[in-house]
């Protein structure tokens, strides 16, 4: 029998609402596309809210020497070379109009004495360069974002999830989704589909991303033929919480150690004076001293005449020196590390950190303007996803785009913090921008009710078995499984045996029973989430089961160097055939010669630099 639904028409449709949704919804209606967006939860719950530092632009106003060059340089190096150079390019160069564009709308960044945007110092970015509004960045381009949007005419549709994308041929045509609280189905007409849904780190037990963060659109882009690069680059934040237990995965932003925060171990050694790479030498503070001293000129407002500390390496550096303290038994109490801010007081923190300050006094009883804050690698963003055009940011399948988290190409195996940022708005623009472009010269699809019915099916599936598994068991088994063989330290046979659970999660997927309502029942949710999980997964594993060797967010045991002379040129292509998860090689396209001439420019003035604040010795 035939399941209800109801039908909507739209020239442009964005799945998500987070920063990227909503800057994409944003620039569609601009354009005069009739523009909806679906998201799974509800406006202001995105993870965008949890990139709290900053936001990425060489706006120049903390360091003249800045400029799109310098942050394109330090993108490209932070990726390890793998970024897609034309979204590099693109990212350092537009960032700049996108959030002054942001405080044209109604942000309201901190400033300086000047009163210009102010910026702050990040790990693997050369100058101070991150717009932010004290600790709560993410939470505030959300805010102005929505307040456009609302001017923009945008239908909201809130608390539905999309699980399938229609299709007329090989192109897509809108999507299929249900209602969370009452079980109700709907389908979606659309000329172009925009997938902003964020990331996969709900596939490892130990995360900073919220339950949305199931790989949705990773999976829905997969099933509908498009393909993937970089899956197996998942950044593992290094200082999230790892005690007390209320806090555990919460992020601690590097805003804190941007303004100052010191990392120990248990023997009271500031370690990672003892993990700069050797690509980083010279560049970084050497003692102690140098260190305070950057500290207190950056504070106090001056450019910087030494270098920075250790502790402002790129996030993959920190995870693994974290990690190996660990390792060697001089890891914190609950194994992690101590990061410290106490030395700042509490007036500083307060000012700068009043988030911080606040969430974890409250929700761990740690006061940060007094004591140490344990901390460790967390799963919290995947460098991975889904192939776009560097312009355009239509991915491999006609009609369907992809911006935000969940499309791949700017940052390679690492991504710099606060690129995440804007990230988001630069392409959400043009995602925005050419979805309605393309929109303007097509007929509105009609929906295929066969298609729908078919999807409806799926979805109704468990809730018809009568009997089965608990589908929250198998949730929480397999992030453990993720948590334990496909976390920060990756070896073959790990890999190998996580394939193979991962083929037996995805029988017992097929099995669960989450019970028979479809409102109000979040076993429902979870087992039909487990399908997506399951299968990406398997891309992220298999990805870095193939890459035999250690690079950026991907670290092998069994290959604990660089291979530059393949790996170093090739990405990690994946995609579905018949059911089937299937990966292959592809080289990376060589950079223009003007963009390879601005990388040896900008070289030439950090090393020149560095020799001035004493990297020359």
């Amino acid at each position: 029998m035939a399941e209800e639904f109801t039908s909507h028409e739209y020239d442009v449709i964005v799945i998500g609402a987070g920063g990227a949704g909503l800057r994409a919804a944003i620039e569609a209606a601009r354009s005069g596309a009739k523009t909806a967006i679906i998201t799974k939860s509800l406006l202001g719950k995105a993870h965008t809210v949890m990139a709290e530092g900053g936001c990425a632009a060489a706006l120049e106003n903390a360091d003249p020497r800045d400029g799109w060059k310098v942050h394109f340089h330090d993108t490209m190096k932070g990726s390890k070379w793998l970024s897609n150079w034309r979204m590099a390019e693109f990212h350092a160069k537009e960032a700049p109009d996108r959030v002054r564009e942001l405080e044209q709308w109604g942000a309201v960044f901190d400033r300086t004495p000047k009163n210009l945007i102010n910026q702050r110092n990040f790990g693997g970015h050369t100058f101070p360069r991150l717009a932010h509004v004290g600790d709560a960045t993410g939470l505030e381009i959300i805010r102005t974002l929505q307040e456009r949007g609302i001017h923009e005419g945008i239908d909201m549709f809130t608390e539905y999830t999309v699980r399938h994308l229609l299709k007329e041929g090989d192109r897509v045509t809108g999507c299929v989704a249900y209602t969370r609280v009452d079980g109700d189905f709907h389908a979606f007409s659309a000329k172009s589909v925009i997938l902003a849904t964020g990331g996969i780190t709900r596939c490892w037990s130990v995360c900073s991303g919220s339950w949305e963060y199931t790989g949705d659109g990773h999976a829905l882009a997969l099933w509908a033929g498009a393909e993937l690069r970089d899956m197996e680059f998942v950044q593992f934040h290094p200082t999230g919480m790892v005690w007390p237990p209320s806090v555990r995965g919460i992020l601690v932003t590097e805003g804190v150690r941007g303004e100052g925060g010191r990392l120990f171990n248990s023997e009271q050694e500031r370690f990672m004076f003892n993990y700069v790479p050797e690509m980083f030498q010279g560049d970084h503070a050497e003692t102690i001293e140098e260190s305070d001293q950057w500290v207190e000129e950056v504070v106090s407002g001056k450019i910087a005449t030494v270098r920075r500390p250790p502790e402002l390496l790129t996030r993959d550096v920190v995870s693994k020196a974290i990690n190996s303290e660990v390792k060697a038994g001089r890891g914190s109490p609950h194994g992690g590390a101590f990061l410290d801010i106490s030395h700042r007081g509490e007036a500083a923190i307060l000012a700068k950190l009043p988030s911080m300050h606040h969430q974890f006094k409250e929700l761990a009883g740690v006061d940060i303007s007094k004591e140490p804050m344990e901390v460790g690698p967390t799963a919290h963003y995947v460098m991975g996803g889904v192939i776009v055009d560097a312009e355009t940011q239509e991915t491999t399948v006609s009609g369907l785009y992809a911006c935000g988290e969940v499309a791949s190409g700017l940052h390679g195996a690492n991504r710099l913090g606060g690129n995440s940022l804007s990230d988001l708005i630069v392409f959400g623009k043009r995602a925005g921008e050419h979805a309605a472009k393309q929109a303007a010269d097509l007929a509105q699809p009609s929906i295929d009710e066969s298609q729908v019915q078919s999807a409806i099916e799926e979805m109704v599936a468990p809730l018809e078995r009568g009997e089965g598994e608990n589908p929250g068991f198998i949730y929480d088994e397999m992030r453990d499984m993720m948590q334990e063989k496909v976390g920060i330290i990756r070896v073959k046979n790990e890999l190998e045996e996580a394939l193979e659970d991962l083929k037996e999660f995805s029988q017992r997927e097929k099995k669960c029973f989450p019970g028979t309502s479809r409102k109000y029942n979040s076993g429902w949710h979870q087992a039909l989430d487990l399908k997506n999980m399951v299968d990406i997964s398997i891309v992220a594993t298999l990805a870095a089961l193939t890459r035999e060797e250690s690079r950026g967010g991907h670290t092998r045991d069994d290959f604990p160097g660089h291979e530059d002379e393949y790996w170093g040129k090739t990405l990690n292509i994946c995609w579905m055939d018949n059911g089937e998860i299937k990966i292959r090689q592809e080289p990376v396209e060589k950079m223009r010669d003007d963009l390879q001439n601005a990388i040896k420019e900008v070289k030439a003035m950090i090393a020149e630099r560095a020799a001035e604040q004493g990297g020359g010795k």
